[in-house]
């Protein structure tokens, strides 16, 4: 048995579980969270707030000091170090921590011990993923800074991806020039769709290297991924986590040509124009209230509510569609994540649209699943649809395990 811290940043969010992985195992998801805490609205101009987690609800919640990604390391740590041990885990019993990094480039292809080199290479990524990966590294050297003695290891989200074709990988640009720069898709939220595959793997009892399947990993960031033989041959994501799909905040895939329109008709700047691509578009962008689903379904009488979602649900219909179509079909379809395995209507939605395919949804149950893993199809459907649970820090403290 070894124990894993795993922290995972978020946009303004910090979030670390302590991970027991037993020997033999064989999968992510058969690790065992012992428990979880959170630090939220890191560095905004309101309090931040420390959370325990038990499962999905908050066991207790209070402000804390956290006006940077360092301040709540911290605060977890103290954390760990002060209260874990009433509910079932010390400080003392952790074997490694584990950061999640967004982008590891053509580098990493599993997780590694911190070391100086590595740090250079992570920060060296920040041009692809300048908020995640910077965050990832403060993230690091406050650890190393609170708890000198603690293993560190980074997990990238994009070592999941390196077995895609090149067909599937490169861009359409001279190659000599997209090499030079590393301009090429990376594919992201590895360790999510990982997670999914190993799932649906386990439930169905099918050999891991004969499953082929969609899986969508839908939150704040969504991305679709296609698995053909239990290996990872395509993501919507690219050479930087906002192509692809529409998102909370980020449009995903649109024409590239509208920066160059917002900076000569909006007179905007690159950043200024790449701000609101990343950080004021999607759900958030067209429906003017929230990147929140939660918040919109209640809401949808209003147009451009009503609009967002349309949009959302038609972006993951098409990307789901076309990799069908590129996988020559497939068994399941997975929807995991946040508004996958909590939003039975966009899970309805796209489903609908795809009858074609062989799906075909049994509504009453799809109804009733909200957080809820299970098959969501009629048992005779041509395409089978299920709902998992994405068990990112369950997947990150089984494949660092190995360096503890």
């Amino acid at each position: 048995m070894t124990i894993i811290l795993t922290l995972n940043p978020g946009s303004n969010s910090l979030k670390a579980d302590v991970v027991e992985v037993r020997t033999g195992q064989r999968f992510g998801c058969e690790s065992e969270i012992q428990t979880s805490a959170m630090v939220e609205n890191i560095g905004k101009d309101k309090p931040a707030s420390f959370s325990r987690m038990q499962g999905r609800e908050t066991a207790e919640s209070h402000d804390v000091e956290a006006k940077s990604f360092a301040d709540a390391t911290g605060a977890l740590l103290d954390w760990l170090r002060e209260q874990a041990g009433e509910h079932g885990v010390s400080y003392e019993d952790v074997a490694l921590a584990a950061v999640r990094v967004v982008h590891g480039g053509e580098q990493f292809e599993k997780p590694v011990i911190v070391n100086t080199a590595v740090e250079g290479e992570i920060e060296a990524l920040e041009r692809f993923a300048p908020l995640h990966n910077a965050r990832s590294l403060e993230v690091i050297r406050a650890l190393r800074k609170h708890a000198p003695e603690m293993k560190i290891a980074a997990g990238f989200d994009t070592s999941f991806y390196r077995k895609m074709p090149e067909e599937a990988w490169r861009y359409p640009l001279p190659p000599e020039l997209a090499d030079n720069h590393g301009i090429r898709r990376y594919g992201f939220h590895g360790f999510s769709h990982r997670s999914l595959l190993e799932r649906y793997a386990i439930e169905t009892k099918r050999p891991l290297e004969e499953v082929r399947l969609v899986s969508l990993h839908l939150e704040s960031g969504c991305s679709a991924t296609a698995i053909r033989d239990g290996v990872a041959v395509d993501n919507s994501m690219g050479v930087t986590p906002l192509e692809g799909l529409m998102m909370g905040t980020r449009s995903g895939s649109v024409d590239p040509a509208i920066v160059q329109v917002l900076m000569e008709r909006a007179e905007m700047n690159v950043d200024e124009a790449l701000d609101v691509l990343n950080k004021k578009s999607g759900l958030l962008g067209i429906s003017g209230i929230s990147l929140d689903t939660r918040v919109l379904m209640k809401q949808l009488g209003n147009p451009r509510v009503a609009l967002a979602m349309e949009m959302f649900c038609y972006s993951v219909t098409k990307q789901v569609g076309a990799y069908l179509a590129a996988l020559g079909g497939a068994e399941a379809i997975i929807f995991g994540g946040g508004i996958g395995e909590d939003e039975p209507m966009v899970r309805a939605r796209v489903c609908r649209a795809l009858r074609w395919a062989g799906v075909e949804l049994d509504e009453e149950v799809n109804k009733r699943s909200i957080f809820q893993p299970g098959r969501l199809s009629a048992p005779n459907a041509g395409l089978a649809v299920w709902t998992l649970p994405a068990a990112e820090a369950a997947q990150i403290a089984f494949e660092s395990a190995a360096l503890a």
